[in-house]
């Protein structure tokens, strides 16, 4: 312990002591206070970052439910509007069976009038062709009894009968 002594020198310690307080001193006014303030500002530009991304992380929620309650409308409108179009190409297909129906009917009727029009044109045709046709009969019937002057006669004498009997 004696050789520890023998090399400390008592002067050398005081300028060292000295030089530390001086440094120490010229530390503490000259770069203490630029050095704490660059670490506040650096702490504060932390603090402020960090709330920025808190701020933004709550703008990201606030959005993400904004969309989801936008996506539900949409949804639910899309929903109405393909209800809406399903019950207009009902009432069409509706509208269209009824007007077909409709139409079939008054088609229905006019054929039915038409045939029995038809039907009495060709009756009343039937009619004046067996008329012309018994006309031509009695007319050839009649010359073929009147060509023979007997029969005449007597054809003339029936008729005559029949008058003054009625």
């Amino acid at each position: 312990m004696g050789k520890l002594f023998e090399d400390f020198s008592l002067g050398l310690f005081v300028w060292q002591a000295v030089l530390f307080i001086a440094l120490v001193f010229l530390l503490k006014k000259f770069a203490w206070k630029p050095i704490l303030d660059s670490v506040n500002s650096r702490e504060e530009g932390i603090k402020d970052a960090l709330d920025a991304a808190e701020k933004a992380k709550l703008e990201m929620q606030n959005l993400q439910a904004d969309n989801q309650k936008l996506l539900k409308e949409a949804r639910a409108e899309r929903e109405t509007m393909l209800k809406e179009a399903r019950d207009i190409k009902n009432k069409m297909i509706e509208d269209a069976k009824g007007e077909a129906q409709a139409e079939a009917a008054k088609l229905i009727t006019q054929a039915q009038a038409s045939i029995e029009s038809e039907k009495k044109a060709a009756i009343a045709d039937l009619k004046s062709q067996v008329a012309n046709l018994s006309i031509d009969i009695a007319e050839k019937v009649v010359r073929g009894e009147l060509s023979n002057k007997g029969k005449q006669e007597k054809l003339v004498e029936s008729m005559l009968d029949d008058a003054t009997l009625n």
